[in-house]
């Protein structure tokens, strides 16, 4: 076996991304977004289209409940479709929220131009994205989001395939799947 570098790195880590309604609703930049995450050198493990409902909303967000945004926020995540995503690279929670900027649209504009959040929200609620804050966060909101999805059944099987690069990209399900031997 041949060792390279990609081979060599570390274990992949896994992120929940999640496009707002308010990206959504825009196909052109769900795409740039899409073309975001693949071009900052994430991997796509899965990926699901949803609209919540309001309860789905409240669940989510209880650890906000009382707060004065909580009402703003649980209406508009139920609003409209949205995208979610298990991202995954080495460092896959800071490589996402670098990405995203700041949660306050108006400083992520000046401080991370770059960003998601400074060149597509609109508003601090309205702010394109969402992304886990630790690895803890990661874990609870990708089983919220993908109850399907068994991460350590991922990361034993799976992971060392995708951390040595055994995967391409189907452009049909918008992920990245493993080679398949011929």
């Amino acid at each position: 076996m041949i060792l390279t570098a990609r081979s060599l790195s570390k274990v992949l880590q896994l992120t929940l991304a999640v496009i707002k309604p308010d990206a959504v609703a825009h196909p052109v930049m769900l795409e740039a977004l899409h073309q975001r995450i693949l071009e900052d050198n994430f991997t796509i493990v899965r990926c699901k289209d949803l609209v919540w409902r309001r309860q789905d909303s409240e669940r989510f967000y209880a650890e906000h409940s009382g707060r004065f945004f909580y009402q703003r926020l649980v209406e508009f995540m139920s609003s409209g479709p949205m995208r979610a995503y298990i991202l995954a690279r080495e460092d896959a929670v800071r490589h996402w929220r670098e990405l995203m900027g700041p949660t306050k649209v108006f400083r992520a504009r000046f401080t991370s131009p770059a960003s998601i959040r400074a060149q597509f929200g609109l508003t601090d609620t309205r702010n394109t994205t969402h992304g886990s804050d630790s690895v803890e966060s990661a874990q609870r909101e990708i089983r919220f989001f993908f109850p399907e999805f068994h991460e350590e059944e991922w990361m034993e099987k799976e992971e060392p395939l995708f951390r040595s690069g055994q995967i391409q990209y189907d452009d049909q399900k918008r992920i990245h799947t493993l080679l398949t031997r011929s």
